[in-house]
């Protein structure tokens, strides 16, 4: 993902990359001012109080905020070149069974040996490859053109043995299929230049599809405009997008200018493999409302870096380069995919994920529905039961991931009838591990809860209990943001005098404090067991959803100080007003009224009374909603 950043410096955006190498030279002082000086947030002061740059780095938690050697810097050129790769013609993935063949490209020396999807492989010239890493297994398999090597492989119960020779191997970024004759597959691996075209033609051949598969699994990224392009055919064109350097003050949109080719619904299959512009794409298809995400929360890559070298500002570099975060991106509903990646209306293991999206992409039935099962889901979706019985953990995981906002229907002769994803479970016998908890039925909260808890967002006490009526410790909170937000835990020495970055919470406040969601409580403290109150609860949620959303951001312009002091936010703090200010009013509704996300009438809420469980939850809920997070 490349793009050009018109500042003081010509740099240029590498939102693609996802390397992170160690720092080890330029003075402290000048990499210090070009993180103040272009880094995308505020830096604090003591991050740039750290002795050297490796302890500066390590201390801003950015993964992709880097310093380079020369020597670095050459190596980190030379991987962005194009590689041809020399092997024998599959894609394998890791699954609970051992390395799985999950696709036998065409024309390869896999193919030609018989390989087909779902072997798998459990040796490689003898080595046995359980519990091996890909990257070591991809050795093994990989060599020169025209050398041997030796793959046994288990189908059934039946274990093989071939031999086969080596070649160079094309990989396609796109590739394209009709499945069960009616529905388009498209795998992308990246967003490239010939990305939008190579969807085009899918879409015209496969033009009687009546249901769209997009695997974006393992998509690291791409070029920002090719996702962009290539969301079009889906949605149309118009902006789907937005790039923020320097804050709000610097917005630009990307826009397609696509016209959409099919309106047969889409299921996007995603992984934590899938970032950066795939995220766009994903969120596109969510925003839009023109289909599922299905699979697991995606990496979290919603900023752009630019990169700082000699031909930049010869007077600094000299071979050596600094890589820096210095954009974050949006989706064309607002929100970020920054660090939060995107939740999938549907949370399942990824490497069921494509199972569960053919489950789903039955034509809709004619006549007499029995034997079918009606899933509505930003937009109703059928499977047939007998299908489904035929994969049964992908059938067990589909029941277990619908979320409370979804409602299930049975078929019969000529009508539908509602029923409960676990009672189904029961029927056929299909296993079903309920994300539900038991103690929150008698809380005016329960709906935000087990929401929350659907996506993973929350968790309990682990046997089942949510503890609603419960005070929430500063410690506590830490912890519930840092799950909720999916955030990367920085290493380095705790903020704070009274937090051990031994303790389970440790890592967390030090993560949601570099956020700038959290603060000490002054003299070096962050006071990890006191309560949290509900001025400070919602002090922390304004700022949250000013970090998830640009109406956030862009509504803050008008928090004048006459709106923070009419007499309903006079009860609490100067401090928190603000957010206060931000939760109640700032957003409106289609009449124009303000839209208030608070569990509860300002004026019953004591600023200074704890926040309960199940007040945090709601709040919470309520903002993730609102900014676009939460999948509707």
């Amino acid at each position: 993902m490349l793009h050009t950043l018109r500042r003081r410096t010509a740099a240029f955006f590498l939102a693609l990359s996802l390397l992170v190498l160690p720092a080890q030279a330029l003075t402290v002082q000048e990499a210090g001012q070009l993180l103040q000086d272009y880094y995308i947030d505020d830096v604090p002061q003591d991050v740039l109080n750290q002795p050297t740059i490796d302890a500066m780095l390590d201390a801003l938690g950015d993964r992709y905020t880097t310093y380079f050697t020369p020597g670095e810097y050459a190596a980190f050129l030379s991987g962005m070149q194009d590689v041809q790769l020399t092997g024998i013609g599959v894609k394998l993935q890791l699954t609970d069974d051992g390395p799985t063949v999950h696709s036998v490209l065409d024309g390869s020396p896999a193919l030609s040996a018989g390989l087909k999807s779902g072997d798998i492989i459990t040796a490689v010239d003898g080595t046995p490859t359980a519990g091996m890493a890909m990257d070591a297994l991809s050795s093994l398999i990989q060599g020169e053109a025209g050398s041997t090597v030796q793959i046994t492989y288990r189908r059934g119960g039946t274990e093989s043995t071939c031999t086969l020779t080596r070649s160079p191997i094309t990989v396609a970024a796109t590739t394209s299929s009709l499945l069960e004759d009616h529905i388009g597959y498209l795998s992308c691996t990246t967003f490239g230049p010939e990305t939008y075209s190579h969807f085009q033609e899918a879409l015209e051949q496969y033009a009687g599809a009546d249901r769209w598969i997009v695997d974006l699994r393992n998509n690291g990224g791409g070029l920002t405009q090719a996702a962009i392009d290539t969301l079009g055919v889906f949605t149309g064109s118009g902006i789907k997008g937005y790039l923020a350097t320097g804050g709000i003050g610097q917005l630009s949109s990307f826009q397609s200018k696509a016209e959409p080719m099919t309106d047969a619904p889409v299921i996007v299959l995603v992984d934590e493999g899938t970032a950066s512009a795939s995220e766009l794409f994903s969120s596109g298809i969510r925003d839009l409302k023109a289909g599922l995400i299905v699979g697991g929360r995606t990496f979290g890559k919603g900023v752009a870096q630019s990169i700082f070298d000699q031909d930049t500002d010869p007077e600094l570099f000299n071979g050596d380069a600094m890589k820096i975060t210095t954009a974050r991106f949006y989706s064309s509903g607002g929100s970020t995919t920054d660090t939060i990646g995107v939740i999938p209306h549907l949370l399942v293991s990824p490497d069921v994920a494509r199972q569960v999206a053919l489950l789903l992409s039955e034509s809709q039935p004619e006549g007499n529905f029995s034997g079918y099962l009606r899933l509505d889901l930003n937009g109703s979706w059928y499977l047939s039961i007998e299908k489904a019985l035929e994969t049964p953990e992908a059938f067990s995981q589909l029941l277990t991931a619908i979320p409370p906002t979804a409602s299930l229907w049975m078929g019969a002769a000529s009508s539908w009838v509602q029923v409960e994803p676990h009672s189904i479970a029961s029927a056929y016998s299909v296993p079903f591990q309920s994300r539900s908890f038991t103690d929150v039925s008698s809380s005016p909260y329960a709906d935000a809860i087990q929401r929350l808890a659907a996506y993973g967002i929350v968790l309990g006490d682990g046997k089942g209990s949510y503890l609603p009526a419960a005070t929430l410790t500063r410690a506590q909170l830490a912890t519930l943001l840092a799950q909720a937000l999916n955030c990367t835990i920085p290493t380095g020495e705790s903020l704070f005098s009274d937090v051990s970055m031994d303790t389970k919470y440790g890592q967390a406040i030090n993560a949601i404090a570099r956020m700038g969601l959290v603060e000490g409580t002054g003299n070096g403290r962050f006071r990890p067991d006191d309560t949290i109150t509900h001025e400070q609860y919602i002090t922390i949620m304004g700022r949250l959803a000013q970090r998830l959303s640009l109406t956030f951001q862009i509504a803050r312009q008008g928090a004048t100080s006459e709106a923070l002091s009419e007499p309903a936010l006079q009860p609490f703090s100067d401090w928190s007003r603000l957010s206060v200010w931000l939760l109640t009013e700032s957003q409106l509704d289609d009449s124009d009224a303000p839209i208030s996300l608070l569990w509860s009438d300002l004026s019953a809420i004591d600023p200074t009374s704890p926040v309960t469980r199940e007040e945090a939850a709601d709040l919470l809920c309520a903002v993730l909603e609102h900014t676009g997070i939460l999948p509707a």
